[in-house]
């Protein structure tokens, strides 16, 4: 990053061309003539035409601001994109494109206007243009040295990306376009000036498919459709008047039909908004006998963005397909789209002539980028209350996400949810098919918790649940069971802050996955917990075992050792029992494995009993509601060290942890001890 006392020294040669004046507060967007093929003229530079949204960003010490271009703010709705220009050390106004990129990193509309968080896809803030920078305009500097500044103080590895432009053929940059499915080209003159809220033929567009923006002023449904509406009617406002261009019927999906309709609620009216009613049950040449369909009109708000193949003669348009709503622009600032036929007028090259071989190579490896490998980041946003995302085919409603859980840590119901949807991936393998007692907080960790361990009735259709009998009531119910990310986010939705499964999965209800000897200090330094952690693996390694230790989270320290489904809970627990004897023995001075606390006299208790049926413990990377939110995190023996604290792991560190390190705990999945070998070393011991 680079602010005006670390830019190098042409450039700031070239902010000296510039005019001193103060931070601008409001700048109108150059605009950009429509044209109706490329062209090959020299003096001309040649970028994406990004399929997103305009966006000028200002950042100047405590404002920082990313508006559309009718002045729309940005801020909350991109809120990635506010935190990056936020997080930027600079003083400057800048021009560019919002978008969603695919994984090939090729822009998808469609995408960008149904994204509501980072799991909705990658964003991206394409640069084409600084306006002012460190207390300098760069109005009437030539867009040659206007780039040269943006190309040296855009941030390397952010989502703030240079929208790279090329000195080279126009022809072939638009075949390349075209063959990659962007929108088109843009086409700016290298000496060009920048004009604020003026469309110039210095900056022209190319479109790879006709596009034409247009206003909805209702929507028809044909009788007998399963589908919420079956066409759009849309207008333009001519000469004053709203009038009616054609119908769109493609382009939907079912969400988005939705959406729509939820959006038009407020807006609709009684009477036609067009100047003259279209005609929407007239028989065609193409359909001599259309459904009947009825009509809702709406106010002429909304704004949408169209392709289509060609407008005919009359003006209608052929073969529409929807493509998504313009939130950034104004319904009355739309109006047709006519390409100007004028060639430009060249002018001498601003700089070297790119061959096709070469500028090919060049716009292949730089004209777009991969977003690079997937990364989870956040599920909900940071500001609807109420949200309701698809995981997996099912809509689950999020509630109350404002709710601090951990007030002291200022940690929210919101941070939990997207906590463990980012840490999916890797928290499922241990809970996946496995009961869960349910453990909820619903009002944080300092409110009223209590346990459920009977769904039944209670939860979706689409949980799975297994049966049990209770004997204090007499009644059959169920235990709910997590065998997805969408039913892991539904337990967490419930405010079950940590993750409780059993030791087995419903498949092999009565043989656990491990055996666990679980460390639970009373009146003990944590110093104390980690050296009997310690004396364990030195026990373990003596009978050839591998033990896989994790914080609890709260107050110690759990070591998992393999079981692989091979053995059941009574094998499990008197293998236990027979390790903490021979650990008790190593540390009877603050070691215990009595069962009743009033009998350990305020030592550690070596738990075996966690490896009985139905016991549960905080699983891998699960919360925990003690203050400082951590995490019961899977450790190298290395770490397992005095000074180690439970605190080293919360749920601000421990994503980047994963992120770094991955799955250190899959090991405890494997085939499991032999453990009758295991207890032969054992009783030699």
């Amino acid at each position: 990053m680079n602010n005006g006392n670390t830019l190098p020294g042409s450039i700031k040669a070239i902010l000296k061309k510039g005019t001193a004046l103060p931070f601008p507060t409001d700048v109108k967007p150059m605009l950009a003539t429509l044209v109706d093929k490329p062209f090959d003229d020299e003096g001309w530079f040649y970028e994406v035409k990004w399929d997103g949204y305009r966006a000028l960003a200002y950042r100047n010490g405590e404002v920082t601001e990313v508006r559309s271009r009718n002045n729309k703010s940005f801020n909350e709705k991109f809120y990635p994109v506010f935190d990056a220009v936020k997080n930027w050390n600079i003083r400057a106004v800048l021009d560019g494109e919002i978008v969603v990129v695919n994984d090939k990193g090729v822009p998808d509309f469609s995408d960008l206007q149904g994204w509501r968080s980072e799991a909705d896809g990658h964003l991206a803030y394409y640069l084409f243009d600084v306006l002012w920078l460190e207390g300098v305009s760069l109005l009437d500097l030539p867009l040659l040295e206007r780039r040269e500044i943006l190309r040296a103080i855009v941030p390397a590895d952010s989502l703030i990306k240079l929208s790279e432009n090329f000195e080279a053929s126009g022809s072939d940059f638009f075949a390349l376009a075209d063959k990659m499915g962007l929108e088109g080209i843009m086409a700016k003159r290298a000496t060009s000036l920048y004009v604020p809220d003026r469309r110039t033929h210095d900056w022209l567009k190319i479109k790879t498919e006709k596009r034409q923006e247009a206003v909805i002023g209702g929507y028809t449904k044909n009788e007998n459709t399963s589908k919420l509406f079956s066409a759009l009617l849309l207008g333009l406002y001519i000469n004053g008047s709203f009038e009616f261009i054609g119908t769109v019927g493609t382009g939907y999906t079912n969400k988005l039909q939705a959406e729509l309709v939820e959006r038009f609620k407020p807006l609709i009216i009684k009477d036609c908004p067009f100047r003259t009613q279209p005609e929407y049950n007239k028989p065609s040449r193409f359909r001599p006998n259309p459904p009947k369909a009825e009509v809702t009109w709406v106010k002429p708000e909304v704004v949408c963005e169209i392709s289509y193949r060609e407008k005919t003669r009359d003006g209608a348009i052929r073969h529409p397909s929807f493509k998504g709503v313009r939130e950034d622009k104004n319904a009355k600032d739309i109006s047709w789209e006519a390409p100007a036929i004028a060639a430009p007028a060249p002018v001498e090259a601003a700089g070297k002539k790119l061959t096709p071989k070469t500028e090919n190579a060049l716009v292949e490896k730089k004209v777009i980028s991969s977003p690079g490998k997937k990364e989870r980041k956040t599920l909900l946003n940071p500001t609807d209350e109420t949200q309701v995302r698809n995981i997996q085919g099912h809509d689950l409603k999020f509630t109350n996400l404002s709710k601090l859980y951990w007030p002291e840590d200022n940690v929210s119901k919101r941070d939990m949810l997207n906590y463990y949807y980012q840490v999916a991936p890797f928290i499922l393998p241990y809970v996946k098919d496995k009961p869960q007692t349910l453990y909820r907080f619903p009002h944080g960790i300092h409110g009223e918790a209590f346990y459920q361990k009977d769904v039944k009735g209670k939860a979706p259709d689409w949980i799975e649940t297994f049966p049990y009998h209770s004997y204090a009531d007499g009644r059959d119910k169920e235990f709910a069971v997590i065998t997805d990310e969408a039913s892991l986010l539904y337990v967490a939705s419930l405010g079950c802050i940590e993750i409780n499964p059993w030791s087995s999965k419903v498949q092999t209800p009565d043989n656990p996955d491990w055996c666990i000897i679980d460390l639970d200090p009373d009146k003990n330094t944590f110093d104390q917990v980690v050296e009997t952690a310690c004396v364990t693996k030195k026990l373990l390694d003596a009978i050839g075992v591998t033990g896989y230790p994790k914080t609890s989270g709260s107050t110690g320290l759990h070591i998992y050792i393999p079981f692989g489904a091979k053995y059941d809970y009574e094998a499990s627990k008197e293998f236990g029992r027979a390790l903490a004897k021979i650990i008790h023995r190593e540390l009877p001075t603050f070691t215990s494995i009595e069962r009743k606390i009033s009998d350990r006299g305020g030592k550690m208790y070596i738990d075996f009993l966690q490896n009985r049926p139905q016991a549960t413990v905080a699983g891998p990377y699960s919360l925990r509601p003690k203050p400082g939110a951590t995490v019961s995190m899977p450790l190298h023996w290395d770490e397992v060290k005095k000074g180690l604290s439970i605190k080293d792991f919360t749920i601000f560190n421990a994503v980047a942890r994963l992120k770094e390190q991955g799955d250190i705990f899959k090991g405890v999945l494997g085939k499991g001890v032999d453990l009758n070998k295991v207890i032969k070393k054992l009783e030699s011991l």
